[in-house]
């Protein structure tokens, strides 16, 4: 993602108020009705709902930013990408999905232990983040710790049961680890 270098003036600050999304008052309600989504599109319709509002923040410098990085990581450009969400996190620390979507680009890179960083720190912003659970079990699953993956696998359909990939690798995770027990 390429990205030209903005100076992202009032995006944060010390003492700025924190902005991810996180602390919007209509996500509470969001994820009680994933929980009772019926189908696989009442769930998706309350999935795109909740991933919006990780997406909206006050700076719209901030969300060219973050628009451009994920097209640069939609068009396999990572390294484009990893640019500017490292401005999008420097510009706005307390932004979520800024770190999360890096998290994807280190990801894509095979940088896993800076992916695994930015993941904690999404989630220490946002815990509900069932995206940047469900990465984590992808990285646990790229270096090879299933039992890591299953975790971050069952952690993510405990808020979002609705995750059918998810849910498939963590039942192939489940028989491959009873195989083993053999």
């Amino acid at each position: 993602m390429a990205f030209a270098a903005l100076l992202l003036l009032g995006a944060s600050g010390p003492g700025s108020r924190v902005w991810a999304g996180q602390e919007d008052a209509r996500l509470g309600g969001l994820f009680q009705d994933l929980q009772a989504a019926g189908d696989a599109v009442a769930a998706e319709a309350v999935e795109d709902r909740i991933w919006d509002i990780w997406l909206e923040h006050p700076s719209d410098d901030l969300i060219v930013l973050m628009h451009n990085g994920v097209r640069d990581l939609n068009a396999d450009r990572y390294g484009d990408a990893l640019a500017a969400f490292d401005q999008v996190v420097a510009a706005d620390p307390t932004y979520a999905e800024g770190w999360n979507k890096r998290a994807n680009a280190e990801y894509m890179l095979g940088d896993y232990d800076a992916a695994v960083r930015d993941i904690r720190q999404v989630l220490a912003l946002e815990p509900r983040h069932f995206g940047a659970l469900a990465g984590l079990g992808l990285v646990y699953l790229a270096i090879d710790q299933p039992a890591g993956a299953l975790r971050a696998f069952d952690a993510a359909l405990a808020i979002n049961p609705h995750l059918d990939r998810v849910r498939q690798q963590a039942a192939t995770i489940r028989l491959r680890m009873a195989g083993s027990a053999l």
